[in-house]
């Protein structure tokens, strides 16, 4: 059988109460389309990706993603059995089990928050323009708004993204100051570049946006255990 591509971190591989993912670049699939017809083309990939991982049958929450920082809310009342994609938004958080979280990044950083103690996750798209918005921070504040979180507690985990230099501006390094100033105490940076490895991962910048997508998966587990 051959390896499905996709990668978890170690740091929230050890928290029990959640499970995560992300998809790699899928070398059979091409990619040279519109965002849309891309997506549409790695959906099947990514689908056998949750079934891996023991989510295939849960609902999937994306968001639309429009480099601000917008984050839509998942609460008991707000979500259905199949999911759904929430429009203006880069950043999804939630206190429900057995619900996925979902975003898509193809250069831009993707950033994991968990709060093992509520529980409560999230997932944040945050590139050059989503950095300076603040959207991670809005985030963070708005788990402990709605869900009692306590930065303290929180694990936070950044995927690989561009960096320099490949590109001009460092925003992974910005992204761990803003969290720091939050309070967050650990936070875990993969350090990878997706411009750097276009055999594993897809790159907006080096592929003159020709290119697919990454997935970023986080789902709160339906028991405190793996």
């Amino acid at each position: 059988m051959t390896q499905l591509p996709f990668e978890q971190f170690p740091a929230l591989s050890a928290i029990g109460i959640c499970r995560h993912a992300f998809a790699q670049r899928i070398q059979s699939i091409d990619v040279s389309h519109d965002k849309a017809e891309v997506l549409n083309r790695l959906d099947a990939a990514h689908r056998e990706i949750r079934n891996a991982i023991g989510m295939g049958d849960w609902p999937l929450f994306t968001a639309q993603q429009i480099h601000g920082n917008k984050i839509a809310v998942i609460d008991g009342c707000s979500h259905g059995p199949v999911g759904r994609e929430f429009p203006d938004c880069d950043g999804l958080i939630t206190n429900q089990r057995g619900i996925v979280l979902g975003v898509y990044v193809a250069d831009c950083c993707l950033v994991y928050v968990v709060d093992p103690k509520s529980p409560a996750i999230g997932l944040a798209h945050s590139g050059r323009k989503g950095t300076e918005f603040g959207v991670v921070p809005n985030a963070i504040k708005q788990m402990i708004d709605r869900f009692g979180s306590d930065p303290g507690d929180m694990i936070v985990q950044l995927s690989p993204c561009i960096r320099p230099p490949h590109y001009e501006v460092d925003f992974a390094a910005e992204i761990v100051r803003q969290c720091r100033a939050l309070g967050v105490k650990e936070i875990h940076d993969s350090g990878v570049c997706t411009a750097c490895d276009l055999v594993r991962y897809y790159s907006y910048r080096a592929e003159k946006g020709k290119t697919g997508r990454m997935l970023a998966l986080l789902a709160l587990n339906t028991t405190n255990a793996n």
